[in-house]
């Protein structure tokens, strides 16, 4: 299994979580993986669904990992299992406002903790993306930031806020990080945890007084979605983003606050007699 997702060009993160999802399903069901018939499979995920209330995006994973197990290591037609995906949700990412995003800010005291913020929001960061930030990443001379193998293992630039940059040259001056941009303390030339990172942003957002439900990748929507009320074309914010479809983009035309009468008809722009 580990070795066609390998080959497959997989990322690291994906087989780790395919091949852990696949021993808890064998743990559970208290069978091998070749035995798991499609009746053991749908009472799985039914469980998952009205008892763990597991979401859409899991059970897609579930889903995924075992398909991969049936198809490309047992070599059977996946149709003849009869197991479809959920219909996906149509929920609405929450976006904090630009005060918001300010006071968070503004009640960071401890210079790391602030930088991460400060660059997860300014880039529209994911939060892999930031705890596999390096020094070299960041590109002062052109004002960008690369992201090295993101979602998808693709690489990209975004935006580098100047206020941000002013921030991490502090924040470098003081701890000086040898090889990843955040580092544990006493721990040179390793990552931080994910969750030390979900911490710090949701420890500043209850600090801050938001009552919202914020994590890491709220501060991501909130970055695309300030970009679209400013004005910033939507086919640039998704190279930004790093999203592969046009749809996920797309979805924060209906969260962003456009102002249709500041929009005129291009037939204005034309000097024409009548």
């Amino acid at each position: 299994m580990t070795k066609e997702m390998q080959i497959r060009n997989y990322s690291g993160r994906t087989i780790k979580t395919y091949c852990s999802l696949l021993v808890n399903l064998e743990h559970i069901i208290q069978k091998s993986l070749y035995e798991v018939d499609t009746e053991d499979f749908k009472s799985r995920l039914q469980y998952l669904i009205t008892q763990k209330r597991a979401s859409v995006s899991t059970i897609n994973q579930l889903i995924s990992a075992f398909k991969l197990f049936y198809v490309d290591v047992c070599h059977r037609e996946w149709k003849e299992f009869h197991v479809k995906r959920p219909r996906s949700e149509k929920k609405l990412p929450v976006v904090l406002s630009l005060s918001e995003i300010g006071r968070m800010i503004s009640v960071t005291s401890n210079l790391k903790h602030k930088a991460i913020i400060m660059l997860t929001y300014s880039a529209g960061l994911r939060k892999m993306e930031v705890i596999q930030m390096t020094l070299k990443d960041i590109d002062s001379q052109r004002m960008r930031v690369r992201v090295v193998q993101g979602k998808g293992k693709k690489d990209r630039y975004t935006l580098l806020s100047e206020t941000t940059l002013f921030v991490l040259r502090q924040y470098y001056l003081s701890e000086r990080p040898s090889t990843y941009l955040f580092e544990p303390i006493g721990s040179k030339g390793k990552q931080m945890s994910e969750t030390m990172v979900s911490h710090v942003v949701m420890s500043s957002a209850k600090k801050a007084g938001i009552k919202k439900d914020v994590t890491v990748h709220t501060l991501r929507h909130s970055f695309a979605t300030h970009l679209l009320e400013a004005g910033v074309n939507i086919r640039q914010i998704q190279e930004f983003m790093g999203h592969t479809s046009f749809k996920t983009t797309a979805t924060y035309l209906h969260i962003a606050r456009l102002n249709p009468s500041s929009i005129t008809s291009p037939l204005d722009a034309i000097i024409i007699s009548i």
